[in-house]
Protein backbone atom coordinates (compact mmCIF):
# COMPACT_ATOMS: atom_id res chain seq x y z
CA UNK A 1 0.00 0.00 0.00
CA UNK A 2 1.22 3.04 -1.03
CA UNK A 3 2.14 5.67 1.84
CA UNK A 4 0.70 9.36 2.08
CA UNK A 5 2.03 12.65 0.84
CA UNK A 6 1.25 14.05 4.02
CA UNK A 7 4.68 14.96 6.41
CA UNK A 8 4.37 15.53 10.36
CA UNK A 9 7.31 18.24 11.53
CA UNK A 10 7.44 20.30 14.84
CA UNK A 11 8.26 23.75 15.36
CA UNK A 12 8.98 25.65 18.57
CA UNK A 13 7.66 29.19 18.94
CA UNK A 14 6.84 31.48 21.89
CA UNK A 15 3.99 32.93 22.51
CA UNK A 16 3.21 35.68 25.00
CA UNK A 17 6.48 35.07 26.47
CA UNK A 18 5.90 30.78 26.54
CA UNK A 19 7.52 27.83 24.49
CA UNK A 20 4.89 26.41 22.51
CA UNK A 21 5.92 23.14 20.71
CA UNK A 22 3.68 22.91 17.50
CA UNK A 23 3.02 20.24 15.33
CA UNK A 24 2.00 20.69 12.03
CA UNK A 25 1.48 18.42 8.89
CA UNK A 26 2.35 19.57 5.37
CA UNK A 27 2.05 18.71 1.60
CA UNK A 28 2.49 19.74 -1.70
CA UNK A 29 4.74 22.71 -3.10
CA UNK A 30 4.00 25.78 -4.92
CA UNK A 31 1.95 28.87 -2.98
CA UNK A 32 1.54 28.11 0.68
CA UNK A 33 -2.27 28.25 2.50
CA UNK A 34 -1.70 27.46 6.08
CA UNK A 35 -5.48 25.47 7.51
CA UNK A 36 -6.62 25.71 10.82
CA UNK A 37 -9.15 23.50 12.21
CA UNK A 38 -11.91 24.13 14.40
CA UNK A 39 -12.31 24.34 18.24
CA UNK A 40 -11.36 21.70 20.14
CA UNK A 41 -10.54 19.46 17.12
CA UNK A 42 -7.20 19.20 15.55
CA UNK A 43 -5.38 19.02 12.13
CA UNK A 44 -7.07 15.86 10.96
CA UNK A 45 -9.81 17.96 9.80
CA UNK A 46 -7.61 18.85 6.88
CA UNK A 47 -6.24 15.50 5.44
CA UNK A 48 -8.41 15.20 2.86
CA UNK A 49 -7.05 18.25 0.71
CA UNK A 50 -3.41 17.58 1.93
CA UNK A 51 -3.68 13.89 0.28
CA UNK A 52 -5.33 15.42 -2.48
CA UNK A 53 -2.81 14.92 -5.66
CA UNK A 54 -4.30 17.52 -8.29
CA UNK A 55 -4.24 20.20 -5.40
CA UNK A 56 -1.09 19.71 -4.15
CA UNK A 57 0.55 20.16 -7.04
CA UNK A 58 0.13 23.90 -7.15
CA UNK A 59 -0.21 24.85 -3.24
CA UNK A 60 1.75 23.74 -0.05
CA UNK A 61 -0.87 23.15 2.27
CA UNK A 62 0.18 23.56 5.99
CA UNK A 63 -2.01 22.53 9.12
CA UNK A 64 -1.04 22.92 12.68
CA UNK A 65 -2.46 21.90 16.02
CA UNK A 66 -2.86 24.74 17.81
CA UNK A 67 -1.43 24.77 21.38
CA UNK A 68 -3.47 22.62 23.98
CA UNK A 69 -4.97 20.64 20.88
CA UNK A 70 -3.91 17.54 18.73
CA UNK A 71 0.09 16.49 18.63
CA UNK A 72 1.04 20.22 20.55
CA UNK A 73 1.51 19.75 23.98
CA UNK A 74 0.50 22.11 26.25
CA UNK A 75 3.37 25.31 27.55
CA UNK A 76 5.07 24.36 30.49
CA UNK A 77 2.81 24.99 33.68
CA UNK A 78 -0.37 24.18 32.17
CA UNK A 79 -1.16 22.08 34.98
CA UNK A 80 -1.86 25.39 37.45
CA UNK A 81 -4.15 27.06 35.07
CA UNK A 82 -7.60 27.30 33.48
CA UNK A 83 -7.15 26.74 29.41
CA UNK A 84 -8.77 29.89 27.68
CA UNK A 85 -7.80 30.93 24.16
CA UNK A 86 -7.54 34.57 23.29
CA UNK A 87 -7.76 36.58 20.22
CA UNK A 88 -4.43 37.56 20.95
CA UNK A 89 -3.03 34.47 22.14
CA UNK A 90 -4.18 33.00 18.81
CA UNK A 91 -3.19 36.18 16.51
CA UNK A 92 0.15 35.99 17.65
CA UNK A 93 0.39 32.18 17.41
CA UNK A 94 -0.32 32.10 13.54
CA UNK A 95 2.07 34.85 13.07
CA UNK A 96 5.02 33.35 15.09
CA UNK A 97 3.95 30.23 12.82
CA UNK A 98 4.34 32.44 9.40
CA UNK A 99 7.53 33.49 10.80
CA UNK A 100 9.18 30.36 11.91
CA UNK A 101 8.26 28.48 8.83
CA UNK A 102 9.63 31.41 6.63
CA UNK A 103 6.45 31.56 4.67
CA UNK A 104 6.08 34.08 1.81
CA UNK A 105 2.82 35.47 1.00
CA UNK A 106 0.92 33.15 1.91
CA UNK A 107 -3.04 32.05 2.55
CA UNK A 108 -4.82 31.70 5.22
CA UNK A 109 -7.85 29.42 5.38
CA UNK A 110 -9.88 28.26 8.69
CA UNK A 111 -12.63 27.18 9.88
CA UNK A 112 -15.05 28.13 12.92
CA UNK A 113 -12.43 29.44 15.74
CA UNK A 114 -10.05 29.29 12.61
CA UNK A 115 -12.54 31.57 10.41
CA UNK A 116 -13.06 34.12 13.34
CA UNK A 117 -9.71 34.76 13.09
CA UNK A 118 -9.01 35.44 9.55
CA UNK A 119 -11.37 38.43 10.06
CA UNK A 120 -9.37 39.28 13.05
CA UNK A 121 -6.27 39.00 11.11
CA UNK A 122 -7.34 40.75 8.22
CA UNK A 123 -8.58 43.49 9.99
CA UNK A 124 -5.47 43.98 12.12
CA UNK A 125 -2.31 42.69 10.66
CA UNK A 126 -3.33 41.72 7.04
CA UNK A 127 0.57 42.32 5.89
CA UNK A 128 2.38 38.62 5.37
CA UNK A 129 -0.87 37.08 3.82
CA UNK A 130 -2.13 36.88 0.17
CA UNK A 131 -5.53 36.58 1.60
CA UNK A 132 -8.31 35.17 3.79
CA UNK A 133 -10.64 31.91 3.56
CA UNK A 134 -13.02 32.43 6.29
CA UNK A 135 -15.35 29.43 6.53
CA UNK A 136 -18.15 28.99 9.00
CA UNK A 137 -17.37 32.26 10.31
CA UNK A 138 -19.64 35.61 11.15
CA UNK A 139 -18.67 38.78 13.49
CA UNK A 140 -19.77 37.03 16.28
CA UNK A 141 -21.11 34.09 17.58
CA UNK A 142 -22.99 34.17 21.02
CA UNK A 143 -23.48 30.80 22.39
CA UNK A 144 -26.60 29.05 22.31
CA UNK A 145 -25.15 26.62 24.70
CA UNK A 146 -23.74 26.14 28.19
CA UNK A 147 -20.00 25.69 27.45
CA UNK A 148 -19.50 24.61 31.62
CA UNK A 149 -20.78 21.49 30.18
CA UNK A 150 -17.25 20.43 28.39
CA UNK A 151 -15.49 20.76 31.58
CA UNK A 152 -16.97 19.09 34.60
CA UNK A 153 -16.66 16.21 36.94
CA UNK A 154 -20.03 14.72 36.17
CA UNK A 155 -19.78 14.63 32.38
CA UNK A 156 -17.04 13.16 29.67
CA UNK A 157 -16.08 16.95 27.99
CA UNK A 158 -15.22 14.71 24.69
CA UNK A 159 -18.62 13.00 24.52
CA UNK A 160 -19.84 16.06 25.14
CA UNK A 161 -18.33 17.54 22.25
CA UNK A 162 -18.55 15.01 20.12
CA UNK A 163 -22.46 15.41 20.73
CA UNK A 164 -22.48 18.87 20.36
CA UNK A 165 -20.83 18.88 16.75
CA UNK A 166 -22.95 16.10 15.92
CA UNK A 167 -26.22 18.38 15.42
CA UNK A 168 -24.32 20.60 13.44
CA UNK A 169 -23.34 17.88 11.02
CA UNK A 170 -25.17 17.65 8.14
CA UNK A 171 -26.99 14.58 7.72
CA UNK A 172 -25.76 14.29 3.89
CA UNK A 173 -22.90 13.71 5.26
CA UNK A 174 -21.28 9.98 5.07
CA UNK A 175 -21.44 8.00 8.05
CA UNK A 176 -17.80 6.90 8.69
CA UNK A 177 -16.82 11.09 8.13
CA UNK A 178 -19.35 12.35 10.24
CA UNK A 179 -18.03 9.74 12.90
CA UNK A 180 -13.96 10.73 12.12
CA UNK A 181 -15.27 14.29 12.59
CA UNK A 182 -16.82 13.56 16.06
CA UNK A 183 -14.11 11.19 17.21
CA UNK A 184 -11.83 14.34 16.93
CA UNK A 185 -13.65 16.06 19.79
CA UNK A 186 -13.74 12.89 21.95
CA UNK A 187 -10.05 12.66 22.20
CA UNK A 188 -10.03 16.55 22.81
CA UNK A 189 -7.89 17.68 26.16
CA UNK A 190 -9.78 17.76 29.63
CA UNK A 191 -11.08 21.49 29.32
CA UNK A 192 -9.73 22.90 25.66
CA UNK A 193 -13.08 22.64 23.65
CA UNK A 194 -14.69 24.74 26.73
CA UNK A 195 -11.29 27.01 26.63
CA UNK A 196 -11.72 27.55 22.79
CA UNK A 197 -15.82 28.03 23.15
CA UNK A 198 -14.85 30.85 25.11
CA UNK A 199 -13.02 32.52 22.61
CA UNK A 200 -15.68 32.13 20.09
CA UNK A 201 -18.37 33.20 21.85
CA UNK A 202 -17.11 36.03 24.67
CA UNK A 203 -13.96 37.37 23.01
CA UNK A 204 -13.31 40.17 21.13
CA UNK A 205 -15.89 40.94 18.85
CA UNK A 206 -15.76 42.32 15.43
CA UNK A 207 -19.47 43.84 15.04
CA UNK A 208 -19.06 47.15 13.58
CA UNK A 209 -15.13 46.62 12.51
CA UNK A 210 -15.01 44.80 9.67
CA UNK A 211 -15.91 47.96 6.93
CA UNK A 212 -11.87 48.63 7.78
CA UNK A 213 -10.82 45.35 5.72
CA UNK A 214 -9.18 46.22 2.51
CA UNK A 215 -10.04 43.91 0.01
CA UNK A 216 -8.70 45.55 -2.40
CA UNK A 217 -5.05 44.68 -1.17
CA UNK A 218 -6.20 41.34 0.33
CA UNK A 219 -8.94 39.19 -1.10
CA UNK A 220 -11.56 37.83 1.61
CA UNK A 221 -13.84 34.74 0.82
CA UNK A 222 -16.42 33.48 3.41
CA UNK A 223 -17.97 30.01 2.87
CA UNK A 224 -20.82 28.76 4.84
CA UNK A 225 -22.74 25.30 5.07
CA UNK A 226 -26.52 25.45 4.80
CA UNK A 227 -27.04 22.83 7.52
CA UNK A 228 -24.72 25.04 10.11
CA UNK A 229 -26.64 26.15 13.23
CA UNK A 230 -23.72 27.64 14.97
CA UNK A 231 -22.91 30.11 12.24
CA UNK A 232 -25.96 30.01 9.67
CA UNK A 233 -25.73 31.63 6.51
CA UNK A 234 -27.37 34.11 7.61
CA UNK A 235 -24.57 35.33 10.01
CA UNK A 236 -22.35 34.52 7.33
CA UNK A 237 -24.38 37.11 4.53
CA UNK A 238 -24.62 39.70 7.63
CA UNK A 239 -20.50 39.40 7.99
CA UNK A 240 -19.47 39.04 4.46
CA UNK A 241 -22.10 42.28 3.41
CA UNK A 242 -20.04 44.14 6.28
CA UNK A 243 -16.70 43.53 4.48
CA UNK A 244 -16.88 45.76 1.45
CA UNK A 245 -15.37 43.95 -1.46
CA UNK A 246 -16.21 40.12 0.33
CA UNK A 247 -17.25 37.54 -1.57
CA UNK A 248 -19.35 34.84 0.19
CA UNK A 249 -20.19 30.83 -1.04
CA UNK A 250 -23.17 29.12 0.61
CA UNK A 251 -22.60 25.09 0.64
CA UNK A 252 -25.17 23.55 0.14
CA UNK A 253 -25.82 19.96 2.43
CA UNK A 254 -23.26 20.80 4.43
CA UNK A 255 -22.69 21.57 8.13
CA UNK A 256 -20.20 23.17 10.23
CA UNK A 257 -16.92 20.88 9.25
CA UNK A 258 -16.81 20.52 5.78
CA UNK A 259 -13.28 19.96 5.06
CA UNK A 260 -13.94 16.80 7.38
CA UNK A 261 -17.23 16.46 7.20
CA UNK A 262 -17.74 15.58 3.19
CA UNK A 263 -14.87 16.36 1.52
CA UNK A 264 -16.35 15.73 -1.72
CA UNK A 265 -18.73 18.12 -1.24
CA UNK A 266 -16.44 21.15 0.29
CA UNK A 267 -13.77 20.35 -2.19
CA UNK A 268 -14.93 22.46 -5.34
CA UNK A 269 -16.15 24.86 -2.90
CA UNK A 270 -12.26 25.66 -1.51
CA UNK A 271 -10.73 24.70 -5.08
CA UNK A 272 -12.86 28.26 -6.28
CA UNK A 273 -12.13 30.01 -2.87
CA UNK A 274 -8.15 29.37 -3.26
CA UNK A 275 -8.58 30.50 -7.43
CA UNK A 276 -10.25 34.03 -5.69
CA UNK A 277 -6.99 34.60 -3.58
CA UNK A 278 -5.40 35.19 -6.80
Amino acid sequence: MALEQIIGRYVTIEVQGRKNRIYFEEAGSGQPVLCFHTAGADSRQWRHILNDPELTKAYRFIAPDMPWHGKSLPPEGFHEEEYLLTTEAYMETVLKLVKALTLENPIYAGCSMGGRIALQLALKTPDPFKGFIAIEASDFQPAWYDIDWFHRPDAHGGEMGAALVSANIAPQSPEAERWNTQWMFMQSGPGVFRGDLSFYTQDDSLVGQLGRIDTGARPVHLMVGTYDMTCTPEDAKRTADAIPGASLAVMDGIGHFPMSENPDVFRPYFVDALAKMG
